[in-house]
């Protein structure tokens, strides 16, 4: 009996020692399991998918075509800034065919549905200036603007990207003051240790006070099967900087219960509403070789053309997945794709199809009075004709994914935490039968009086933003900066993010 008492106080003593998780008044989402202590009942972790929308963008100019690709998005003000590259790419008697240099190119818009391509007059092409070009030199392949919210930063390289290819010897720094015109912050590359060949980028991470740089490597080892065998599988390495010249802590990401795959891109940025996480859009690439499904799927003559060009042109497919992480290194991976190459139709099912845009921005939804949304921009119809498209997506805000339960209900209890605020706002959605209902424990699991299960009423609806209720008051400001865990209890129901606020 003695032994038992002293395990139960060792163990005791454990649980108490635990530090809490402090969130402060940060959004906090579920697409990891950071703040997620354990799951009951028919209660589960939900990937949701975005909705596709109309065509956005034509890349139909003489200097652009069917090769264009490695979109960036982002918003300036009132503004969104829309980057990428003009490639003119055809197959042409059994062999892929590039027509004319790559060149990178601009669009805007202000409701992120239309964009436009301004007259810029500052690069030509074919003999004139009457284009969106903005920049023609080394870097065109894959060259991917930010803009910098470094504090100190200044004005006349407000605006940064990398770019370049291996065969330039890497990526090379690059600097605007206004987005369009451009220059090179360096003139020897800065980042040399990759393959590079894919979408490359840099942002400036202000939760952990540096750059941070993520470019194509490649792995060790060969794929098997009876198909295309490259060296080893495409991935992802990382980097950070202080200076944006200078880069070091050189690392090739991690996965947690995810398998060795082709990631074509990475899209890795701070999400807008929770800067503290890191949020990827990489591309799966699979080989999967002629079989009655390939040639089941659309434009088979075109497919044809381009697997005599070769194989992989014509039967590689391509879908955008989703990733999370907290320190840029360790992610937390969907196996399961976020992007689909959805419905089959012309131009899709292709490899190129759904390379998401780096950055998802915020829009206005199509229902008059519903609250706004995320838009996300993919390409579709790559390879053949005058020019390829980039397709807009939508997804409700902080829509990635949702603890969802069953109208059998289920619970959702957080690891130990402290947060700083007077009340607790959520994203939720129930059908009209289900509801949501939030305790807040104590350290040792024990409700806290006036703020029980039994004290909360039903919260039903379809809300990015409700401060939960209950009987006695919303206001929690009594445990704020205190060791606490949160007990959900959901009906048919979405649970998307939880943010203390004032």
């Amino acid at each position: 009996m003695k032994k038992i008492v002293l395990i139960f106080l060792a163990l005791t003593l454990t649980l108490c020692a635990v530090e809490p998780i402090d969130i402060g008044s940060r959004r906090e989402l579920f697409i990891d399991g950071q703040l997620i202590e354990r799951l009951g009942g028919k209660a589960a972790r939900r990937l949701h998918h975005p909705v596709a929308r109309e065509i956005a963008l034509k890349h139909d100019a003489p200097w652009e075509g069917a090769g264009s690709g490695y979109h960036s998005v982002i918003r300036d003000g009132d503004r969104l800034r829309l980057y990428y590259r003009g490639s003119k790419l055809g197959v042409e008697k059994g062999k892929l065919k590039q027509a004319g240099a790559q060149v990178y190119c601009y669009a805007e818009s202000r409701d992120g549905i239309t964009f436009t391509k301004p007259k810029l007059g500052l690069h030509e092409y074919n003999g004139s200036k009457d284009n969106n070009i903005i920049w023609t030199g080394v870097g065109t392949h894959n060259f991917a603007p930010f803009r910098d919210t470094r504090p100190g930063c200044p004005e006349d390289a407000r605006y940064k990207a990398l770019g370049g290819v291996a065969s330039q010897g890497g990526l090379f720094a690059f600097k605007s003051a206004d987005g369009i015109h451009w220059s090179l912050l360096h003139e020897k590359p800065v980042v040399t240790k990759g393959a590079f060949d894919s979408q490359n980028l840099a942002f400036w991470d202000a939760t952990a006070g540096v750059y941070r740089a993520y470019f194509r490597t490649f792995t060790k080892g060969v794929t098997t099967g009876k198909v295309w065998k490259p060296a080893g599988f495409r991935a992802i390495r990382t980097a950070t900087s202080r200076d944006f010249l200078k880069w070091e802590n050189y690392a090739d990401l991690t996965f947690k219960d995810s398998p060795v795959e082709h990631l074509y891109t990475n899209q890795v940025g701070p999400y807008f509403r929770a800067p503290h996480i890191l949020i990827g859009l990489p591309t799966r690439y699979i080989e999967r070789g002629w079989s009655p499904s390939m040639r089941a799927l659309p434009q088979l003559k075109l497919r044809e053309e381009r697997a005599a060009a070769h194989l992989r042109y014509g039967t590689a497919l391509t879908e955008g997945l989703l990733m999370a992480s907290r320190d840029g290194v360790h992610f937390e991976r969907w196996n399961e794709a976020f992007l689909r190459p959805g419905p089959q139709r012309p131009d899709t099912w292709i490899y190129g199809h759904q390379f998401i845009a780096w950055h998802s921005v915020e829009t206005k939804s199509a229902l008059p009075g519903a609250p706004n949304e995320l838009s996300f921009y993919a390409s579709e119809g790559s390879w053949h004709g005058q020019g390829n498209a980039i397709r807009r997506y939508t997804l409700r805000m902080d829509g990635f994914v949702s603890v969802r339960a069953t109208m059998k209900g289920g619970e959702l209890i957080t690891k130990l935490i402290s947060f700083k605020g007077n009340n607790l706002e959520l994203n939720f959605a129930t059908s009209a039968a289900g509801s949501v209902r939030v305790e807040i424990q104590d350290a040792a699991g024990k409700p806290i009086p006036g703020f029980a299960l039994a004290d909360c009423p039903d919260h039903f609806g379809d809300t990015i933003a409700r401060q939960v209720q209950w009987d006695k008051s919303t206001n929690v400001s009594a445990h704020s900066g205190k060791s606490v865990r949160l007990r959900f209890v959901l009906k048919d129901a979405d649970l998307y993010s939880l943010k203390f606020s004032n």
